[in-house]
Formats: C-alpha cells, structure tokens, sequence
C-alpha cells in the first residue's frame, strides 16, 4: 500500500510538472522562433527527452515540487538548469545529422527581458 500511495503523490507532483514544462516549452520556442512549432514542443516535453534524465514521472514530479514550493520562475528557473542544457544538445545533434547550421540559443527564462 506503501508503495501505491507514493507512486499517487508522484504522479500527481508530475502532473503539475508536466503542465509548467508545456508552459515553458511554448513560451521559449514563441520567444526563440516567433512562431509555433509543435514537433519541437513535443521533443522537450516528451517522455523520451525526460527519460535521458531519469524516469520521465520522477522528472516531472521533481519540477512540480520545484513549482509548489517556490513558484513558476524558481520552476522555469529550474527548467533552464536541469533540463535545457541536455535539450540544446540534443537539438545541435539532431540539427547536423539533418545538415542544417548549428544556432546558439539564446539564455534565460521565457519571462525574461
């Protein structure tokens, strides 16, 4: 039961998590592209990218506790950290095997200046 009853608390920290993560993902790409681009939100925010970093609920339940505890700019701010490094590369190496110019993406949060 023990196990259960953790297992419902992750999941439900992930959920919020999950949520922040969209959020972010369209903000920065709006910001970065000035246009949608859904296949690139659904590579940031896919269980597989967050699998690379551990497993995608735990990830996600993680950035949910960031978010309740101390808002959606520690969370972004967390994002940025923790997520986006790995992201920018996997995106530089999907970009060369596609022979596309690398471009250097620009720092800070969606809600910055």
């Amino acid at each position: 039961m023990r196990n259960s009853m953790r297992r419902d608390r992750v999941l439900r920290e992930a959920w919020l998590g999950d949520a922040v993560l969209c959020l972010y993902a369209r903000q920065r790409i709006l910001r970065d592209s000035g246009g949608i681009d859904a296949a690139k939100c659904s590579r940031m925010t896919s269980n597989q990218f967050l699998g690379a970093l551990g497993e995608a609920s735990e990830v996600e339940a993680e950035l949910g506790r960031v978010y309740a505890a101390d808002g959606l700019e520690a969370a972004f701010h967390w994002i940025e950290a923790q997520l986006m490094p790995l992201f920018e590369r996997q995106e530089n190496k999907r970009e060369r095997a596609a022979g596309r110019p690398i471009r250097s993406s620009p720092r800070g949060s969606p809600g910055a200046a």
